[in-house]
């Protein structure tokens, strides 16, 4: 269970407590003993990340800031610190624990709170098991006491809650959520946060002519689903709306070109990009964000049934375009392709699309970048940079130079679904370039989507990464428009 937030005016001497502290002095309203004093500076001189004071009634933690690295580095360095905590706070079974600081930097308290509401994520929808270990728990409350900023800690516990929520998406297995699961889970997040879900079944699809997102599901029993969602408040600032496009492919074999070895393992994860437009959707709504935004999610699974596409076809995509089929591992790009050019009949401001879309961005970045191609203002590429500074989701820039649409070409369409072995990020965005009659950001998040193994606060299989940086990005947009007017 995700603990509640409350503020509380003060500390009692029976609470437990973890106080964030710049240098070496101890506060005096955290009540300790001499000896306690003594021994908390003799640990935090030794630059220890926090010391941890155990009594019979209560807990305390004091966790030293870092404050020789630039500034968004030490937000992030506390919110790993909370990760590092979380165990053993688990371990000492709190029903509450205050949060505080002490000389810190303006929003220390709630980068921290992020931190461990993020690090206290678990996915066991599916255990039936019990043990002792599984008996601790994480606090029911947390106390925050200080100066901190009301309208941030509801951002933070709205954001993640809607981490919480796509994680879960992500992490389902395929055999509990297909296309029209999916669907409608889109419907309740939108139900509950207040955007509006229309869903488009086959019927209409096949009507809208939607060749790419059809070509993929033909191998599969499941019908595809096209998912439009939109926030539009009487009080939104932008004439045009921004798009978002999230990729919603709930399980790809690779099709005829099927995936060999460990490749295919946690393909259930890969409508991440899905997942995510509705967590944002969710997070601008519940903070109502006087902005426009549309989220379109094109989805269906990839598999090599009777009737699958393959290598050679060629569809015609909802622009009328045509494309030869070179790989029908390269599914993602043809369903994006078409809520791409379906964009278009909103005349958006920009179209952000988000995937896990190819190995190759991965390879290029690790889990440490999302990579990002675009061919909008630099204005939206600086201030998307910005934000995935604040809240580590660090973005990396690749070229969508022209020279890499000549890897596209086809002699019997208008031009192919893959290029070379070469520049596979690339050429993916370069590729959905194609299809956008208005300004595109494209975000491969491969690399720092699937993980193997936890990365402190973002859990393997599945981090829901992006959430947080385009949840940001809208909010700083509304806060650009504020700032023209």
């Amino acid at each position: 269970m995700k603990p509640q937030i409350q503020r509380i005016s003060q500390i009692s001497s029976d609470q437990s407590v973890i106080c964030i502290i710049v240098g070496d002095q101890i506060p005096e309203r955290l009540n300790l003993n001499s000896q306690e004093k003594d021994f908390a500076q003799t640990q935090i001189r030794a630059k220890e990340e926090y010391v941890s004071l155990n009594s019979y009634n209560r807990s305390v933690y004091i966790v030293r800031l870092k404050d020789t690295i630039i500034h968004y580095r030490v937000r992030e360095e506390l919110r790993r610190t909370a990760y590092n905590l979380r165990k053993l706070i688990k371990d000492n079974n709190h029903d509450d624990l205050v949060i505080t600081s002490e000389n810190a930097y303006k929003g220390a308290i709630e980068d921290f709170t992020e931190g461990l509401l993020l690090s206290f994520y678990s996915f066991d929808k599916y255990k039936t098991k019990t043990n002792l270990e599984e008996k601790k728990h994480y606090p029911a409350n947390l106390l925050l006491q200080g100066e901190f900023d009301d309208s941030e800690i509801k951002w933070i516990v709205d954001v993640t809650d809607a981490v919480y929520f796509t994680r879960n998406l992500i992490k389902e297995p395929v055999n509990q959520l297909n296309a029209t699961d999916l669907s409608q889970e889109i419907k309740k997040i939108g139900d509950s946060a207040g955007f509006s879900v229309e869903i488009l079944t086959k019927g209409k699809i096949e009507a809208l002519k939607m060749g790419g997102l059809l070509a993929v599901n033909k191998g599969s029993i499941d019908p595809p689903v096209f998912s439009i969602l939109e926030w539009k408040p009487a009080n939104h600032r932008n004439d045009k709306p921004i798009i978002l496009i999230g990729k919603g492919i709930v399980y790809d074999t690779g099709g005829l070109n099927i995936k060999t070895g460990d490749f295919m393992a946690g393909m259930n994860g890969d409508m991440a990009g899905a997942a995510i437009v509705a967590g944002v959707m969710h997070t601008i709504s519940k903070n109502n964000i006087p902005l426009h935004v549309i989220g379109l999610i094109p989805s269906t699974d990839n598999r090599p049934g009777g009737n699958a596409y393959t290598q050679g076809d060629i569809i015609t995509m909802f622009n009328n375009m045509t494309v030869e089929i070179g790989n029908t591992d390269a599914e993602g790009r043809l369903i994006l392709a078409d809520a791409i050019s379906y964009a278009s009949k909103y005349a958006p401001e920009l179209i952000i699309d988000i995937a896990t879309l190819t190995g190759s961005a991965a390879m290029t970045f690790g889990n440490q970048a999302i990579a990002v191609m675009t061919n909008a203002e630099r204005k939206y590429f600086s201030m998307l940079e910005e934000c995935g500074n604040d809240v580590y989701e660090r973005i990396a820039e690749l070229p969508l130079w022209e020279e890499y649409g000549e890897l596209l070409k086809s002699d019997i369409a208008d031009f192919k679904n893959v290029g070379g072995r070469e520049a596979g990020a690339i050429i993916a965005g370069k590729f959905l370039e194609k299809f956008a009659e208005f300004p595109l950001i494209h975000l491969d998040i491969a690399g720092t989507e699937l993980m193997k193994k936890d990365d402190y606060y973002k859990s393997k299989n599945g981090t829901a990464t992006g959430l947080r940086l385009l949840s940001a990005f809208l909010r700083r947009i509304t806060v650009n428009y504020s700032e023209k007017k």
